[in-house]
């Protein structure tokens, strides 16, 4: 194991803390900042075994994401700028949590299971693994995978800087809102929160590339305040209010972000000063109700799903499959499910409640589109579309989730249809809902099926859970576990919000008592 010295004395001087336990999950590793060295020493290592397995270039991110700004996560971003394949996750978990005397093995490992050398290879050539790297500094998370993916097509998707990315999709932006006519000053005004994070910083920068085509109130812009503390996408979607310290406008249509700027929500008061929140679900419905009749102008045959999870509200789902008839589909909670399963549409339309969310294109769409917006023959309807969803493809990153990127896509779909943000409220009226969470020993008790809809075990659970929904109009509601705590998360709608409240205590009850709860039984909510 000669040949490993060098690796375990650099490794040495970054130790792993005795005791830290982490897991490579969908924000990659996430804990405390100060016990984040060793993994960004390890994910260097596994970045560079990853490339070479690929013949690719590979992103590491460093980001806070949406939580307090002491607690960090690293990730790692695959070649065509999405999430780290599973085996690669278990790979970097493995290498995380391997103590010092035992790294050089787990390394070793990886290389034979991965890279498919021989022993004597394996040990002759490991120096030969060095790294050619690209330091992008401060990016939003989005802005990184957008760029792995550039790298990695010589450009084909786009220019692989931070300027290359505002110029693509701001043109675009600027292309689509020809389309809008008459707009005011007042149309053109956003409220941004920028969460204190990356997203405010970019937004400064790219403004001039709007050319006057957006005019933007940036608040929690960095300057003053902490990192998503009262503020940002998760404050506002979990807290059902805006930001704190933000006087807003009744009607004036704000947005916020979250930290690395992957999340994104809308939101307005109205005349009574009630707060409106327009979430991942109106955010998919407005761009795939946009979509959908683009293609319908345009006379192209191409399929187009929305992707959900079981959080997405009730009335979403079914405006969307009966009203504008659209393929609607369920997956896992998890953005790398719903990624997945868009992948499988010529147009996949995804977002979590929370925000992160875009939309897919095949590249068979792509190519239909062009064709049809190139076509001379064609009428100026058709022509129109075809030019439409093109500057829309070019508006959207399809790496990941991307707040600047959603962003400009709402804010143009809104111009060009000519719509208020109380119009786009108003597409569907959300079923009251309430989330609450359940302490039991051991999480692993609760084992789920159809999407996480409904509970395996343990036994008896589905069936109270079934009885308790019968008793309240437009209800459902199911329970998952956590993905990183000994908590059940708990979610029920219906009719109104007393019912949902009563529904979610109800079951939170049958959880306590049926898998283990710990702690004082769960009490009625006030």
């Amino acid at each position: 194991m000669a040949e490993f010295q060098e690796v375990l004395k650099q490794s040495a001087l970054h130790p792993k803390p005795a005791g830290l336990c982490l897991q490579y999950g969908t924000a990659g590793f996430r804990t405390n900042a100060k016990q984040l060295d060793h993994i960004m020493f390890r994910m260097g290592m596994l970045a560079t075994l990853r490339s070479k397995k690929t013949q690719a270039t590979i992103g590491v991110m460093v980001t806070a994401s949406h939580n307090p700004e002491e607690d960090n996560g690293v990730k790692l971003v695959d070649p065509m700028g999405e999430m780290l394949t599973p085996a690669w996750e278990d790979y970097a978990t493995q290498l995380a949590n391997a103590e010092q005397d035992d790294l050089a093995r787990a390394v070793k490992e990886v290389i034979q299971k991965e890279i498919l050398l021989n022993q004597r290879i394996v040990e002759s050539k490991l120096e030969t693994f060095t790294l050619m790297y690209l330091y992008y500094g401060l990016v939003t998370t989005p802005q990184l995978h957008y760029m792995v993916w550039c790298q990695n097509t010589k450009g084909k998707y786009g220019e692989a800087t931070v300027e290359g990315y505002y110029r693509k999709h701001c043109q675009a932006y600027v292309q689509l809102t020809k389309n809008a006519s008459n707009r005011t000053d007042d149309q053109k005004h956003l409220c941004v929160d920028g969460a204190n994070g990356i997203g405010a910083l970019k937004v400064r920068e790219m403004e001039h590339h709007l050319q006057k085509g957006l005019q933007i109130s940036l608040f929690n812009d960095g300057s003053k305040g902490k990192l998503n503390h009262q503020c940002g996408a998760d404050f506002v979607k979990v807290q059902q209010k805006p930001p704190a310290d933000i006087e807003i406008n009744p009607g004036e249509r704000c947005c916020s972000f979250d930290g690395d700027a992957d999340r994104i929500v809308y939101y307005y008061t109205d005349s009574d000063g009630r707060f409106h929140l327009l979430d991942g679900d109106k955010i998919a419905t407005l761009i795939s109700t946009f979509l959908k009749e683009l293609l319908t102008q345009a006379g192209l045959d191409l399929n187009i799903a929305v992707v959900q999870t079981a959080y997405a509200n009730g009335s979403s789902t079914l405006y969307l499959e009966n009203t504008m008839k659209v393929i609607v589909k369920c997956t896992k909670t998890g953005v790398k499910h719903l990624h997945h399963e868009a992948q499988k549409f010529d147009i996949g339309v995804y977002f979590e409640a929370n925000g992160h969310g875009t939309v897919l294109f095949s590249q068979a769409a792509v190519e239909k589109i062009q064709q049809l917006a190139e076509d001379a023959n064609s009428d100026d309807t058709k022509k129109r579309a075809a030019l439409l969803l093109q500057s829309t493809v070019n508006v959207i990153n399809q790496t990941v989730g991307d707040a600047i990127s959603d962003m400009l896509l709402i804010e143009a779909i809104l111009a060009v249809r000519g719509m208020t943000v109380q119009q786009w409220d108003a597409m569907y009226t959300d079923l009251p809902n309430r989330q609450l969470k359940v302490k039991v020993s051991d999480r692993r008790v609760i084992d789920t099926t159809d999407a996480e809809r409904r509970a395996v075990s343990p036994a008896g659970l589905q069936d109270a859970i079934d009885s308790l929904v019968k008793k309240y109009r437009q209800a459902r509601s199911f329970v998952r576990p956590s993905g990183t705590e000994d908590v059940v998360r708990v979610y029920a709608e219906a009719e109104t919000q007393e019912s949902a409240d009563a529904l979610a205590h109800e079951v939170s009850l049958a959880v306590y008592r049926l898998a283990g709860g710990v702690g004082d039984e769960p009490k009625p909510l006030q």
